[in-house]
């Protein structure tokens, strides 16, 4: 068994592609729209899905907005250097949501940034 994807609704497809492209650096695997089921389906990563675990960018054309719950907690991501990272991610108009720091009760830093629908992604530096 592998983890293929997660899937996240999101209430605007292109604002959210151009944060998980531009923004994160991902790249836009493929996309399809459902015209009947007025829906599309759009897959951003860092490599193929045939090798990678990927993000499934799920919009349902009649719904605006969602609310994320208490239940979801973020996507992880390892960045090299996680200092440069969010001064790139905030030069290309991310939000960064808590600064880079010293992980509670470890040793690793971390970071938070936020989608524009408000999903958390932490941002690890390497162990």
């Amino acid at each position: 068994m592998r983890l293929l994807h997660t899937m996240l609704r999101v209430g605007d497809l292109e604002r959210s592609l151009a944060f998980y492209t531009e923004v994160l650096g991902m790249t836009l695997l493929r996309r399809k729209d459902y015209p009947d089921g007025r829906f599309t389906l759009a897959f951003v990563g860092y490599g193929d899905e045939a090798h990678n675990s990927v993000l499934e960018l799920t919009h349902n054309w009649d719904k605006p907005a969602y609310e994320l719950g208490t239940g979801y907690g973020h996507i992880a991501l390892e960045v090299e250097d996680i200092y440069q990272a969010c001064e790139d991610i905030r030069s290309r108009g991310g939000r960064i949501v808590r600064e880079p720091g010293p992980m509670k009760h470890g040793s690793r830093v971390l970071a938070f940034v936020e989608d524009p629908d408000g999903y958390r992604i932490e941002l690890l530096s390497p162990v």
